[in-house]
């Protein structure tokens, strides 16, 4: 089935959101793939635990019925990483995403550097979910979008279960598919560097890109046009 996938033309994307946001922050990402003639779909992880957002995932993967490419963003990397051995995958895409290997967690990787100032990344809440600092939001996690759209992300987020962050990955699909990667290089949330060393270890194809963490919204254009590179390359072989 793997082999079926890239011996096809990708035409399909698939888009898995991180913590503290929902789908919804693809709709520049979605506009700008779709107008290029991909058929884009949107994840809406549940976020209550790595397995049920790879279920998730899967459920997309399936419906989509052939080749795609799956990307994920922040906290979506853990999940495509898991996810991304669904026979319809033919590349990866992590957007300033964590990228685990076997055994290892995001919070492993989360804790690898010191935090930035404008991290609001709160602890877990008595029921185990752990939100972003409303008051640091805009400028730990996406600096460069306007301060109303900001809003409405903090508000559309969803409840994050902290279980995930420490839940480590099982069978990491990037050691068997293609991956792409772009690194935010002013990201407050996930340092630059870190992604640099996930990236580096596990011989990704890697874009630096000047912006936030949320460079998916605030710079579609380079962020479709890594995922078209990806598509054109499994496309190609």
């Amino acid at each position: 089935m793997e082999t079926q996938a890239k011996s096809q033309t990708v035409k399909n994307v698939v888009l898995v959101h991180g913590a503290f946001a929902d789908g919804s922050g693809f709709k520049a990402l979605y506009s700008e793939l779709t107008k290029k003639g991909y058929n884009v779909s949107v994840v809406q992880n549940p976020l209550t635990s790595l397995e049920d957002d790879v279920l998730a995932t899967h459920v997309a993967l399936d419906r989509i019925g052939g080749p795609a490419i799956l990307a994920g963003h922040s906290w979506g990397g853990a999940v495509i990483t898991e996810a991304g051995n669904h026979p319809n995958v033919a590349a990866l895409v992590y957007i300033a995403a964590f990228q685990p290997d076997n055994g290892e967690s995001a919070l492993q990787w989360l804790q690898t550097a010191p935090p930035a100032p404008e991290n609001g990344v709160l602890p877990p809440d008595e029921k185990g979910i752990v939100y972003y600092d409303k008051d640091k939001y805009h400028a730990g996690f996406c600096a460069d979008i306007d301060a109303d759209e900001a809003a409405f992300m903090y508000a559309s987020q969803g409840a994050f279960y902290a279980k995930g962050f420490v839940s480590p990955i099982t069978d990491a699909a990037w050691r068997h598919k293609p991956a792409y990667g772009l690194i935010a290089t002013e990201d407050k949330s996930i340092n630059p560097d870190i992604q640099r060393n996930m990236y580096s270890r596990s011989n990704t194809q890697v874009t630096e890109v000047k912006g936030s963490h949320v460079i998916f919204m605030s710079q579609p254009e380079i962020v479709a046009g890594v995922i078209i590179e990806a598509a054109q390359a499994v496309s190609a072989q």
